[in-house]
C-alpha cells in the first residue's frame, strides 16, 4: 500500500514494481510516488497485462505547524480522481517548490562536493516527471565517490540537521486531507509513529483534527513505527473508527534496505478503501 518508483525517488520502474509484486506472491500493491500521479499510466499497464491488483495513490508531502517549527507529515493519498482541481494545484505547487529547494541545495553542495545540478538530474529516471529530491543527490554523491550508499549520504551531508538541508515548502496536514476528499480519495496518515523523521511526532489531538476533515486510516504496521507507537495508534484507530494499514515504504534496491510486502493490509482493509475511493483498483 506504499510503494516508490522511478517517478520520484525510488529505483525501479512501475513495471518492476508490478513485477516484483507478483514473484513475492503479493495479492496487490499500490504506487505511491511523491506529489505526483506522473507512474499512474505504465503502472496500471502493467498491471493489466500481469494480472496482478494495482490501487493507484500519492505520498503528498505536509506539515503541521508547532511555534516557529514544522512536523513533517506524509499523507498517503490513494484511488482520487487525478482531474481534481484542488488537489492538482497542491501537486504542482509542491514539485515546484521541491525544484527551486534542490537547485539551492545543490549549489551549496557544489561549493564543497564534486555534484552539479547535471548529475543530480541524471539520476532522475524519468527526467522531467521524476520529482527531484535528496534521494537524487544522494545517488549523485555515491557517483561522485563521496559515499558508499544512498544512507550513507543520507546520514551525512543530506541529513536534515546538517548545514546544506533546505526545508521544503509545503501544505498543512489539514489541507492535504480535504484536498485529497475533495478529489473523492482515501486518506492515511503515512509512518505516524516514526520519530526517525521528526523529534516530536502528531499528538492524539493533532490526528483527531486529521480525522474531523476527513481522514480515513492511519499507517500503523510500517517500520519506523516502535511497538509502543503501533499499540497506540491501533488504539487511535479503534476509537475514531479508522482504518488500519501497513506498508513497506519500498523504494526497490538500493533506495532503501525496506522490503517489497514486509507490512502487509488485510483484505477486508483493501476492499473497503476500494469502496471508498473516486476510480477503480486496476
Amino acid at each position: 500500500m506504499h510503494c516508490h518508483t522511478v517517478f520520484s525517488d525510488g529505483t525501479r520502474t512501475p513495471l518492476q514494481l508490478v513485477q516484483e509484486a507478483r514473484e513475492r506472491g503479493l495479492d496487490g500493491a499500490a504506487i505511491t510516488d511523491h506529489d505526483t500521479a506522473a507512474g499512474w499510466t505504465e503502472a496500471a499497464n502493467a498491471a493489466r497485462e500481469l494480472g496482478m491488483p494495482l490501487i493507484r495513490g500519492t505520498e503528498m508531502s505536509a506539515h503541521w505547524p508547532l511555534g516557529g517549527r514544522k512536523i513533517s507529515v506524509h499523507v498517503l493519498a490513494w484511488l482520487y480522481d487525478p482531474d481534481g482541481r484542488r488537489l492538482a494545484e497542491l501537486f504542482a505547487r509542491t514539485r515546484q517548490r521541491r525544484l527551486e529547494r534542490a537547485r539551492i541545495m545543490v549549489a551549496n553542495l557544489a561549493r564543497d562536493y564534486p555534484i552539479s545540478w547535471e548529475s543530480v538530474c541524471d539520476q532522475a529516471k524519468e527526467s522531467d516527471a521524476t520529482t527531484v529530491g535528496r534521494p537524487h543527490m544522494a545517488d549523485a554523491l555515491v557517483a561522485a565517490g563521496v559515499y558508499r550508499t544512498r544512507a550513507d549520504a543520507f546520514d551525512g551531508v543530506l541529513s536534515k540537521r546538517g548545514p546544506y538541508y533546505v526545508p521544503v515548502e509545503t501544505p498543512t496536514a489539514t489541507e492535504a486531507i480535504r484536498a485529497i476528499k475533495d478529489a473523492g480519495g482515501v486518506a492515511a496518515l503515512a509512518h505516524v509513529g516514526s520519530f526517525a523523521r521528526n523529534r516530536v511526532i502528531l499528538s492524539d489531538d493533532q490526528i483527531r483534527a486529521c480525522v474531523d476533515c476527513g481522514l480515513d486510516a492511519l499507517e500503523v504496521r510500517h517500520r519506523e513505527n516502535s511497538p509502543e507507537q503501533r499499540t497506540r495508534l491501533t488504539g487511535l484507530a479503534r476509537r475514531w473508527g479508522l482504518l488500519v494499514t501497513g506498508g513497506s515504504d519500498w523504494h526497490g534496491r538500493g533506495g532503501k534496505p525496506n522490503m517489497l510486502g514486509e507490512n502487509s493490509t488485510d483484505a477486508a482493509t483493501v476492499k473497503e478503501i476500494a469502496r471508498r475511493g473516486a476510480i477503480p483498483v486496476v
